[in-house]
């Protein structure tokens, strides 16, 4: 008996020992994942919050103590020079975010302070299309659009476009711009726009030409002459 629970034990901790292990083998990959996802720039959300910019202008509302109450500006360098509690950096952040640090602020000086902001004055949204289209240029981003959208919006692709490496850039921290190639050909003749990104602020797309594109249009005679097979 005593041999068959010595046993018994052996196996049981052999068990727990290679449960343990797994569990952590397990465990490591969203580790991984997320010290990847502090290395690498990826896309953001498709509907990401206005983040305030220079020169923007925004009143600041005091439900209680309405004598804080202030039209404020962002100043190039991204503060914001707020009445008894003086400079706050603002720039890159939503407006809730904004509210949540001019909170945290006027605490020092007020008792639970009810502060809300009103966007007035702030950049429009827009995107930049270049390279072979028609008309490039920089558009407002008015509704929800799409890459294919945007090159129709910039109207459609000359015959010098290639079609299959369109670029996408998209300014992703201020170290960052994400640069991916796109397939528009592939999208189209596929009949399928699965992966047709949707536009963010700030987006440009660039149209490259083709080979074909990229042989000069006229050139001498003589460098032609030279092609065996040819005359003139």
């Amino acid at each position: 008996m005593n041999k068959i629970s010595v046993s018994l034990i052996i196996v049981l901790v052999a068990s727990l020992s290679a449960l343990s292990q797994e569990g952590r083998a397990v465990a490591s990959p969203p580790a991984a994942s997320q010290a990847s996802s502090t290395n690498t720039p990826w896309f953001s959300q498709r509907y990401p919050r206005y983040q305030v910019r220079p020169d923007d202008s925004f009143d600041v509302i005091f439900e209680i103590t309405p004598e804080y109450n202030q039209t404020i500006v962002v100043q190039p360098d991204g503060y914001v020079s707020m009445r008894s509690v003086g400079d706050i950096r603002v720039e890159g952040l939503t407006v809730s975010q904004v509210t949540d640090k001019l909170r945290e602020a006027y605490g020092k000086i007020l008792n639970h302070p009810m502060i809300s902001i009103v966007l007035k004055d702030f950049a429009k949204p827009y995107f930049i299309v270049d390279g072979q289209v028609k008309n490039p240029g920089k558009f407002d981003l008015r509704d929800d659009t799409t890459v294919v959208q945007a090159i129709a919006v910039a109207g459609a692709f000359l015959s010098s476009a290639k079609h299959s490496q369109v670029v996408l850039y998209r300014r992703v921290s201020d170290q960052w711009t994400q640069a991916t190639l796109l397939d528009v050909k592939k999208m189209e003749n596929d009949h399928n726009l699965s992966e047709d990104v949707h536009l963010q602020p700030g987006d440009m797309l660039f149209v490259p030409k083709n080979k074909l594109s990229k042989i000069a249009p006229f050139i001498p005679s003589a460098n032609v002459a030279m092609v065996p097979g040819t005359m003139f």
